[in-house]
């Protein structure tokens, strides 16, 4: 039986991981009602199992199914960008991408627009509705092969594995296959190493590489900042909460004095702490507890017993308050990338310019110890026949540090009118950008973004990460809060691990 099939739990998770890697185009209101109904969800039911969803990709209604039990795909395509539904175009001229928002399709269409002798029209089947799994349709595409067969296909942070060492990994084509020259280029792009790895197959062969930096930073308050250690300077408050978590510790006992809390809620440490870890969930074969990981269950039940935080959930309605200084107390910051940045705070901080809300009274700087969060990685179907022509433009969203490529205009905010400017995965890219943010009283956040994403680790996750995560979570919960011991949710874990997947627990 195929991972997809045996972990019907994750379908919730995954849902909330995608909801994470937000993208501009995503409406605030309908984002927090969705993830407070979903993590609701979770906590009424803990552990109990949740029943696949019908499978669909989205588009016209004419498109027959990719099999019995999955409902019509219907492709965007690009004949036509006011009307998305399929046409007529010979099935040997069309690429297609399978990704769960349409931010690939747009991609595609920019690079076709810069490079008029591209022969291909570009064809999108997308997650479209709450209802469809979009692995278990992907994969059955993968599968069947056909004119449907995905081309390029794009992968969420939290499913790569299972791409690249798992079930799935057959279909991956190595870059160099593609004719991309990828040590070279990543030297030059400047390309941190967690993505090298995250995209890197057992025989060291890059098969996905990203275009969204996701390397993390600590977002914090400037004025409470001065007010209790008498600088905003990132460069100092860096050295206050870390490196390690001995200091951010401390620095929430300073905050504290001040009537302040350092986080939201505990479960916000656990981003850092999970993907800071040195080894992964398996090692071997066998579930293995790293240290940071470990550490985690001592340093939330430190944070809840001492009153560091506003005891919130992440992604519920009162973790938003802290944003905008609603909340029972001032919080000084929140973990994320780049999109936590433009995307989250932003959006809830109560205000648009400075002097509104808490617009403008943040700051990035280095966290207590290095992580990535979200994003998605790029593949090329080995069965593809179109992969001759498919190397120039994987490169161009991946590995092209020119200001031609992708990555720069996406940095630079020249993408499309508007567009907020986010982190790439280049560090050549972002020092030769500025990043200077109103809303970071005028810090050029690339800087920052670009120190932490070479501080992340991309060789610490297995394909059972967010199954085994949503476990460890819980057991932090129950010893912070539930009054239970260190040993005995450490042991319900490993039963609970040991009844839902086959790996050795000892």
């Amino acid at each position: 039986m195929k991972l997809y099939e045996l972990m019907a739990l994750n379908d919730i998770i995954m849902v909330i991981s995608v909801i994470t890697d937000l993208h501009s185009y995503l409406q605030e209101a309908i984002m927090k009602r969705f993830t407070a109904l979903l993590l609701t969800f979770l906590i009424l039911l803990p552990f109990a199992g949740c029943g696949s969803a019908s499978d669909t990709l989205n588009s016209p209604d004419t498109s027959p199914a990719i099999s019995e039990d999955t409902a019509s795909v219907q492709p965007k395509d690009d004949t036509d960008k006011n009307d998305p539904a399929a046409t007529d175009v010979p099935g040997d001229r069309i690429i297609n991408i399978y990704c769960q928002s349409d931010e690939l399709y747009w991609i595609a269409m920019r690079y076709k627009e810069l490079h008029p002798e591209f022969p291909y029209d570009i064809r999108l089947y997308s997650f479209a509705t709450a209802d469809v799994d979009f692995h278990v349709a992907l994969n059955e595409a993968l599968e069947a092969g056909g004119s449907r067969m995905p081309d390029i296909y794009c992968i969420e942070s939290g499913h790569v594995m299972e791409y690249i060492h798992g079930d799935m990994a057959m279909y991956a084509t190595p870059y160099r296959d593609l004719g991309i020259d990828v040590e070279s280029l990543a030297k030059e792009a400047d390309i941190p190493r967690y993505v090298i790895d995250m995209g890197s197959n057992a025989d060291g062969q890059v098969v996905a590489l990203s275009y969204q930096g996701t390397g993390s930073a600590f977002i914090y308050r400037r004025s409470i900042a001065k007010t209790v250690w008498g600088t905003d300077d990132p460069e100092i408050i860096r050295d206050k909460i870390g490196p390690g978590w001995d200091r951010f510790l401390e620095a929430a006992a300073d905050l504290k004095v001040r009537g302040y809390v350092m986080v939201s809620g505990y479960d916000d440490l656990w981003f850092p702490m999970a993907a800071s870890a040195e080894n992964p969930w398996i090692v071997d074969g066998k579930l293995h507890i790293d240290s940071y990981r470990e550490a985690f269950l001592d340093l939330a039940k430190q944070f809840h017993d001492r009153g560091y935080t506003n005891n919130t959930t992440t992604w519920l309605t009162e973790w938003y308050d802290g944003m905008k200084d609603t909340g029972p107390k001032k919080v000084f910051g929140y973990f994320g990338p780049s999109w936590m940045v433009n995307y989250v705070i932003t959006n809830n901080c109560g205000g648009k310019q400075p002097g509104e809300g808490t617009y403008g009274d943040w700051a990035v700087c280095e966290p207590p110890a290095g992580f990535f969060w979200g994003g998605f990685w790029v593949f090329v179907n080995k069965n593809s026949e179109h992969k001759e022509v498919l190397g120039d433009l994987i490169r161009w969203i991946t590995l092209d540090s020119s200001e031609t490529g992708l990555q720069y205009s996406w940095a630079s905010g020249t993408y499309d009118n508007g567009r907020v400017q986010d982190a790439v995965t280049s560090g050549m890219v972002m020092r030769n950008v500025s990043g200077k943010s109103d809303f970071l009283g005028g810090q050029d956040m690339f800087e920052v973004f670009d120190r932490a994403a070479k501080l992340a680790n991309g060789k610490n996750r297995t394909m059972y990460d967010e199954l085994i995560n949503y476990f460890w979570l819980a057991a932090a919960r129950e010893h912070a809060e539930g009054g239970k011991s260190k040993e005995q949710v450490i042991a319900e874990f490993k039963q609970k691990v040991k009844e839902q997947l086959d790996i050795i627990v000892e």
